[in-house]
């Protein structure tokens, strides 16, 4: 006779056996869709594969956004003073004015490097050191260090005005935001023939406090764009590691998220996850402008629309619509339109209906949270990506990931 133990073994084994071929078969019917429109007509083939992340993702409740804007204030170090001494020796106590120089302050520096995707660890208020007094018997002070703050390539500096002085356009360039105060003299300078005894130091000069707004020209690849609750940090979650709140109700994403896609070639490839768009955001409504200043940012745009929703076709237009407004030249980049939850009953009519209204642009199904179709799509944009890479100028520096 069988014990407990065996016969509960057994129930699951028939269980778990039943529900693979279910999935299974629900798979191959997926499978018999057609891949994409018929003006996909991109080669994929000889294209990098995709990568699967074997790497565990994140345990933790939070995870950080991209900071792409911020506002800091810089406030170059103080000189050190200058020093009031007298040496005295053996046999001559009054053997004139020893007092020595101080050091001078240090600089605050913004260096583009190639380790660093964001600004997020950017200080809103950064000082730098300030020099050492001077000392007795003619010794100065010691100079400061200069502080360095590294910033992404690509990252656009402008002043309280808005004006653009500083463009970090290639690794290991820098750009000086406040210089630190010269060191005071100490009264040794100030001796003379007539004046032998000087009784007067300088006190260092004061570093400067300058404003500035860090901004980087370009933030991702790819950039999801569509109306909330599309299936924009669903998509993301599933091609990349990167975890931004899923949750069932509108403007969950408030700031850009950003995935990397990593390929068979070695390449990478960033994708960010843009917050919702509404109709008659131009006009600053929703998230207004600070949500199309994403947009701009981005090298391809990735327009993805809910084919659970009556005529999808129409969220196109008003998506392409507000960016119209917002920036015409953004039209002009790569699209491609992400037709997500294929899984929903009456999605595979309003996707016929889609690819009727829409004949001249590339159509791709896919199911965020079941995984239908990914790869196919991976592969499509990394060949955007490569065309995108080889229409670029000798010259051009690519943001680094």
């Amino acid at each position: 006779m069988w014990s407990l133990s065996k016969i509960g073994r057994r129930m699951v084994t028939v269980f778990v056996g039943r529900c693979q071929q279910q999935q299974q078969q629900q798979q191959q019917n997926w499978h018999d869709l057609p891949r994409c429109h018929s003006s996909c007509s991109s080669p994929t083939t000889d294209v990098a594969s995709p990568l699967r992340s074997t790497k565990k993702k994140s345990d933790r409740a939070s995870s950080k956004h991209l900071v792409d804007v911020k506002t800091v204030r810089v406030t170059g170090g103080c000189g050190g003073d200058g020093r009031v001494s007298f040496l005295k020796l053996f046999g001559n106590e009054n053997a004139g004015p020893d007092g020595g120089d101080g050091g001078n302050g240090g600089h605050v520096v913004f260096r583009a490097s190639e380790n660093v995707t964001g600004l997020e660890h950017v200080l809103s208020l950064i000082k730098a050191p300030d020099g050492e007094n001077g000392y007795n018997k003619d010794c100065h002070g010691k100079c400061a260090e200069h502080h360095f703050v590294d910033v992404p390539v690509g990252t656009v500096v402008k002043d309280s005005t808005g004006r653009v002085v500083g463009d970090l356009s290639r690794h290991g360039m820098l750009f000086v935001a406040a210089r630190g105060g010269a060191g005071g003299h100490g009264n040794r300078y100030f001796a003379t023939d007539t004046e032998q005894v000087p009784e007067v130091a300088e006190v260092g000069g004061a570093g400067e406090s300058l404003q500035y707004t860090l901004e980087l020209s370009s933030i991702a690849d790819f950039g999801l764009l569509g109306f909330p609750n599309a299936g924009k940090s669903t998509l993301l979650r599933a091609i990349t590691r990167a975890r931004p709140k899923v949750a069932p109700y509108p403007f969950t994403t408030l700031q850009p998220y950003i995935g990397i896609v990593r390929y068979s070639d070695m390449e990478t490839v960033a994708v960010a996850d843009l917050p919702g768009l509404i109709e008659n955001s131009h006009c600053n409504h929703g998230l207004g402008i600070s949500f199309l200043r994403h947009v701009q940012r981005c090298m391809a745009l990735l327009l993805l629309v809910d084919l659970s929703l009556p005529e999808p076709w129409s969220y196109v237009d008003v998506l392409r619509n507000e960016v119209r407004c917002f920036s015409e030249s953004i039209l002009d980049r790569p699209q491609v339109i992400v037709a997500n939850k294929i899984d929903v009953d009456g999605a595979r009519d309003n996707l016929i209906a889609l690819k009727q209204w829409l004949p001249g642009d590339t159509v791709i199904e896919v199911s965020a949270k079941h995984g239908i179709n990914l790869e196919f799509l991976l592969k499509h944009m990394k060949h955007i990506y490569d065309e995108k890479l080889k229409g670029a100028e000798p010259n051009a520096i690519r943001t680094p990931r």
